[in-house]
């Protein structure tokens, strides 16, 4: 496993995000070296999977690529939009297979038809907000060492059958004091957190640290500002995810 992804030798990412117009992260907030961007190659694949933050009420009757109600609203659909601009002559298709609602394992459950099929060589996961939230509003009984190991088995299914995939684990983050994320929330949701950072680091994926970006981001305004609810995105916060996840790619 450790040494299936020699282009990200120097392991976890640091990144850059910036929301419309006003810069916020700065590189040097992350911890990892830019060398571990992803660099994308003529006709690849690429896939966002994930829960209702990358579903984003993507139209979940139209199957093809590079169709904007078939990425969704969010994040996902914004990352692809500039993706398709930028690598116009790599001829790239990107798919948006998120799921409202997904914990890990309705992810595993629909892995070989909404993953594997797909053959993606670049693959973005962002899971777990609904993990540990379904704890607490719906007493789902699921710790963080569950959600890690139910993770991993995802995580090896992919490998076996991808083994040469360029993973991007997306961070769970929520903004507190934003209508359902409080107090409460912490410090149970932080070792989901934690558990997401591991396995990035354990697969040598890229980490993308979406609760900093957020936390950056608080200092420009408040988290009404950027969720409508601390978990879910306004316009200006799919902006900020999909900013971050494009300074994954080299250009």
């Amino acid at each position: 496993m450790n040494n299936r992804r020699d282009f990200l030798k120097k392991g976890l990412l640091g990144i850059a995000a910036t929301t419309v117009g006003t810069s916020l992260v700065q590189a040097e907030d992350f911890s990892a070296a830019k060398s571990g961007k992803i660099s994308l190659a003529n006709n690849d694949i690429i896939l966002f999977q994930g829960d209702s933050i990358t579903d984003a009420g993507r139209n979940k009757t139209n199957a093809e690529p590079n169709v904007a109600n078939a990425l969704g609203t969010g994040y996902a659909m914004l990352a692809s939009s500039t993706l398709l601009n930028d690598h116009a002559s790599k001829n790239i298709k990107i798919y948006n297979r998120g799921i409202s609602g997904n914990r890990v394992p309705d992810l595993i459950n629909r892995w070989d038809q909404d993953s594997l099929a797909i053959q993606p060589n670049v693959l973005s996961i962002m899971i777990g907000v609904n993990d540990f939230w379904r704890t607490k509003d719906r007493g789902a009984v699921n710790t963080p060492e569950q959600y890690k190991g139910q993770y991993k088995e995802l995580l090896d299914k992919t490998f076996k059958a991808l083994p040469n995939v360029k993973l991007i684990i997306c961070e769970p983050f929520a903004v507190n004091n934003v209508k359902h994320v409080n107090d409460s929330w912490f410090p149970e949701f932080t070792k989901y957190q934690n558990a997401s950072r591991e396995l990035a680091k354990e697969y040598k994926a890229v980490f993308l640290p979406f609760q900093q970006v957020f936390d950056q981001a608080l200092k420009a305004n408040n988290g009404a500002y950027w969720t409508t609810d601390g978990v879910h995105t306004s316009l200006a916060g799919a902006n900020l995810m999909a900013k971050a996840w494009l300074d994954l790619i080299k250009k």
